[in-house]
């Protein structure tokens, strides 16, 4: 994997996580758990999207299970920015919803 498509997270504005690079099989598993760390650590009520420049199912995935989990300790997470593709994704999957 190319040093650009590697995933990044940045801690850099108060209350968000924003995430870039690209977000997919191969970044999933570490998005998952970088995002999850830092929720638990109370980093962020606010995940940015706008940095991903790539993404597929696992990428959505990902998303959805960092909401859920947080979503389920009580957390109240949002997201901002989301790519068109990865609500696309969404939408033909039938959780779009799940995104708001």
């Amino acid at each position: 994997m190319a040093a650009d498509d590697a995933f990044r997270l940045d801690r850099g504005t108060p209350g968000t996580l924003a995430l870039s690079g690209t977000l997919g099989f191969a970044t999933a598993a570490a998005a998952l758990q970088a995002l999850t760390q830092a929720l638990h650590g109370g980093d962020g009520t606010q995940i940015d999207l706008a940095g991903v420049r790539s993404s597929d199912s696992a990428g959505l995935a990902c998303v959805l299970a960092v909401l859920a989990e947080a979503r389920g300790r009580g957390q109240a997470v949002s997201l901002r920015h989301v790519p068109e593709g990865m609500r696309t994704l969404a939408r033909v999957s039938g959780v779009e919803a799940l995104l708001d």
